[in-house]
């Protein structure tokens, strides 16, 4: 885990050295106060040195001064080191989860993916930053504070042979038990944000169907749950503290018991009494920071895993590197017995067989049942998914010849769930196209049929859309995404069922702008409705993974079933409507 995740220290290691510096000599001069201290009981005044004791006392205030400002030059430094470090690591996570495909996105879940990148990598920065400060400090003063203890009196030092011992006893048990806890802990809290972000990506759903209290259940649940884990995992770490407390107050009153003695007998001086007494202390404060450390690490390595299994990750598709410059000829699509199916352990191909040419220019319309594998079809296109068997090829060449950016360049999709972002019309279409003129915007705009409702807003195409484009009804939204796709001026253009949310006439509008505006791009339209698709080339329906016919409208009529009853059942619907 380390070193994986060392290379997002880059642009901030020389200030974790000189973090760690900072403590470690921030750690000494508190050490030496002590020191400084016991000179001037044992020697300036007794000898009522009054020079002798300012000039101490003098040095004592610089060394303060020093270590505080030691102290301060840390604190920068760590901060900026763990603030650099989760920036780093928040974006190595984003850009490699940018190369994902669809089946590694599922593989963790988004709820999953997000709280890795927020809450994860802030875990791992104040671990950086805590870090930096007491893992370095703690030893350092536990060791020189050991040092000086022995120093100044052998005997008292043996009961050092008795506490150190407990504490490490107790430190390794007590992160033994939290370890699971904690990432029980972060499993609970990706299942708390799952239930979050269903509900508030559906709440027109969720109220429609009078869910709320369904909701607040479900919530109610995740939530418990993830309290009860985090009662366990912090209750072990809250009974570090009492049980550290009892042990360091029980050395100190040995030292007191087996220390009167010895200063009795005149074999230690009171001074040098005092000062074992504080770095007793400081030997045992620095054994309970390091528990505390040990805490927040065992915490911190079960999100250092979550995050590395997210960097480790193997994108299903890759560039392979040969046509690093190849751009797609046409929009020519070749599917050459082509199978797929979405599991490697599933015993059922969700495409079968697939053998299909559809020449540049074409429309071909798409139909079948639900669950005919449809927009699985069309998602091999742009390598949203990899076939298993067989060629795929667009403008007669293997997809994988094409790197993945120049391959989906060439293909424009507007998927079945229509999604706009935050921000204006304009900049939601300049998707498509980041250069385009606004003429170039209002064409596309003109072929999707959308331009008479963007002319009715407020402010045109600088209308703000809110969130997801909640300003927009949803026949509105796929118009929008199908001229965003339009203003790509893609080789081929998908459309997977993207006019559902439409009325019939504007459906025939859209697919005339197609013919009239995009001639040599291939059209595939995806569609529930046969009229939407009667006038295409050419038609393939789809049944159970498998292609079941194609033809024209005209030939399927006589040579297909499946295509005659489908269309004989939704003329008879029209008609009932009629």
């Amino acid at each position: 885990m380390i070193k994986k995740l060392w290379p997002c220290t880059r642009g901030y290691r020389k200030w974790i050295v000189l973090g760690v510096l900072c403590s470690a000599s921030e750690a000494v001069f508190e050490l030496l106060l002590p020191l400084v201290m016991a000179d001037i009981v044992d020697t300036g005044i007794p000898a009522g040195d009054t020079s002798y004791i300012l000039a101490r006392g003098a040095l004592m205030v610089a060394m303060a001064l020093m270590s505080m400002a030691l102290g301060v030059c840390s604190a920068f430094f760590s901060s900026r080191a763990g603030q650099g470090f989760g920036a780093n690591l928040r974006r190595a996570q984003y850009d490699h989860i940018q190369t994902f495909s669809f089946r590694n996105i599922e593989k963790f879940s988004t709820a999953s993916l997000v709280t890795r990148l927020t809450n994860d990598c802030n875990m791992l920065q104040m671990s950086l930053m805590m870090g930096m400060r007491l893992l370095v400090r703690a030893p350092v003063m536990l060791v020189s504070a050991l040092v000086l203890a022995v120093s100044i009196s052998l005997k008292l030092s043996r009961i050092f042979l008795v506490v150190l011992p407990l504490l490490l006893v107790l430190i390794v048990l007590i992160v033994k038990n939290v370890s699971p806890m904690f990432t029980q802990f972060q499993e609970r809290t990706d299942g708390l944000n799952l239930v979050v972000q269903e509900n508030l990506s559906a709440i027109r759903v969720v109220k429609s169907f009078v869910r709320e209290a369904h909701e607040e259940e479900k919530f109610r649940g995740r939530n418990d749950a993830l309290k009860a884990t985090a009662e366990r995992a912090f209750g072990f770490v809250v009974m570090n503290m009492p049980m550290m407390m009892l042990i360091t107050y029980g050395a100190i009153i040995a030292v007191m018991w087996y220390g009167a003695p010895l200063v009795q007998a005149g074999e230690l001086e009171v001074a040098l009494l005092s000062t074992f007494f504080t770095y007793i202390t400081q030997v045992l404060m620095s054994l309970m920071m390091v528990s505390m450390i040990m805490m927040m690490l065992t915490r911190a390595v079960a999100c250092a895993k979550r995050v590395t299994e997210v960097l480790d990750e193997t994108p299903d598709i890759v560039d392979n590197g040969a046509g690093g410059k190849l751009r797609a000829a046409d929009g020519s699509v070749d599917f050459d017995h082509v199978s797929f199916k979405y599991s490697e352990n599933s015993e059922k191909w969700n495409l079968q067989d697939i053998d299909l040419h559809i020449k540049s220019g074409m429309t071909v319309g798409i139909i079948g049942g639900t669950g005919s594998a449809k927009s699985t079809l069309v998602q091999l296109i742009p390598r949203l998914y990899e076939a298993q068997e067989g060629t795929v090829r667009v403008g007669g060449r293997p997809v994988g010849d094409y790197t993945l950016e120049h391959l989906r360049d060439a293909v424009s999709m507007v998927l079945q769930k229509n999604t706009l972002f935050s921000g204006t019309v304009r900049e939601n279409l300049l998707w498509g196209d980041e250069n385009a003129s606004d003429e170039e915007i209002w064409a596309a705009c003109d072929a999707a049929c959308a331009s008479e409702f963007i002319r009715r807003m407020p402010g045109g195409l600088d209308a703000d859309l809110g969130q997801g484009g909640v300003n927009v009804s949803g026949g509105q939204k796929q118009r929008l995404c199908i001229a965003r796709a339009i203003l790509k001026k893609p080789k081929v253009l998908i459309l997977d069922d993207s006019t559902s949310a439409v009325d019939t006439a504007t459906d025939a509008s859209i697919r005339r702008a197609f013919r009239a505006q995009l001639p040599d791009t291939t059209k595939l339209i995806i569609a529930q409705r046969i009229v939407s698709v009667m006038d295409a080339d050419l038609i393939v329906v789809m049944d159970d993974g498998k292609i079941a016919g194609t033809g024209t409208h005209s030939e399927l009529m006589k040579t297909n079933e499946i295509y005659r009853d489908v269309y004989l059942s939704q003329q008879e619907g029209a008609d009932i409507h009629a």
